[in-house]
């Protein structure tokens, strides 16, 4: 095994010191591990870059399939790994505590996986379309694809406001692709090919068939895996906005003064969500069977009949 120089890596010793300053204590187990692995690694590679970055040549032509594995876990310098662990910190710690931590390890570990695979697809797909073969030698290593996968997934669960991208506010649901054009322009040596598969594996997931994928294989092998729970708290115009849900049942509150409701089930219609918010409010202690719509809620003659109905049929 090869071990990295002994010189002062600066940009190792400032994510140490953003990981005391958040506290260990208040990093989620997968974040804080996926952490360490990638320090881990940078100080102690298994392999140097030039054999553990991913290429259509090196993994196709050659077989070297092992880079899938080796390649996000490993960066070019101190720097590359501070920019993409400070990045995992902050992402990892919102993500886990909203998905629990046994879907965001199979969340991660998939998008590492995926993200090469979608990479190798889009340099081949260049290399053969524009006639270039060196496409195929182009070498890249580091999370980023990862994080850019994960931010996709962090601005579905949190699609409002903007963010700054030199100095131009965007709003969040365009902020990979902003992010995207402009790591490209301001760094040249990125991969925009691995930052754009990691786009489009968040992508998949969040708009193609790849979450109810990974359902599928997580009820084949095992019937204990953490489904992702999402919450929403309603007001009088329906869904509103979201909230963390914390291990021991508890609620991390983005807004204070909304109401939690049973976890919501990914595909359900607008009506049938108001619907559920309806009955579990039927069942909450205090309510009375002619009491008042909880918490604000002003029903039109509708839905109020609807909220009868339902009072019938929960049987109270």
């Amino acid at each position: 095994m090869q071990r990295r120089s002994r010189g002062v890596n600066v940009g190792l010793l400032m994510l140490l010191s953003q990981v005391f300053h958040v506290g260990i204590n208040n990093i989620p187990p997968v974040t804080l591990a996926t952490l360490a692995v990638n320090v881990w690694f940078f100080l102690n590679p298994l392999k140097s870059l030039y054999h553990s970055c991913l290429s259509v040549e090196k993994c196709y032509h050659q077989k070297d399939w092992q880079r899938l594995l080796l390649s996000p876990v490993h960066h070019a310098d101190d720097w590359h790994l501070y920019f993409n662990m400070v990045s995992m910190l902050w992402k990892g710690i919102k993500l886990e505590r909203r998905l629990g931590s046994r879907w965001f390890a199979y969340v991660v570990t998939t998008f590492s996986l995926l993200t090469g695979v979608v990479y190798l697809l889009l340099q081949f797909a260049v290399a053969e379309l524009m006639n270039q073969p060196d496409f195929r030698r182009n070498c890249a290593v580091g999370f980023s694809g990862v994080l850019f996968a994960l931010k996709v997934l962090n601005n579905h669960y949190c699609p409002g406001g903007f963010v700054n991208i030199l100095g131009f506010p965007v709003p969040n649901r365009f902020a990979c692709w902003a992010e995207l054009v402009a790591i490209h322009f301001c760094t040249p040596g990125a991969s925009f090919a691995g930052h754009l598969a990691g786009i489009l594996v968040g992508l998949m997931y969040t708009r193609g068939p790849l979450k109810k994928a990974m359902e599928t294989c997580a009820g084949i092998f095992s019937s204990s895996v953490e489904y992702p729970r999402q919450q929403y708290h309603f007001n009088g115009a329906g869904p509103s906005g979201y909230q963390n849900h914390y291990g021991g049942g508890r609620a991390g509150v983005y807004g204070e003064g909304h109401r939690n409701y049973d976890v919501y089930t990914a595909g359900l219609s607008e009506e049938e969500q108001l619907e559920r918010a309806l009955r579990d409010s039927l069942r909450d202690q205090g309510n009375t069977r002619h009491g008042p719509a909880p918490y604000g809620f002003r029903l039109t003659p509708e839905e109020e009949m609807r909220r009868q109905r339902l009072h019938r049929f929960d049987g109270h």
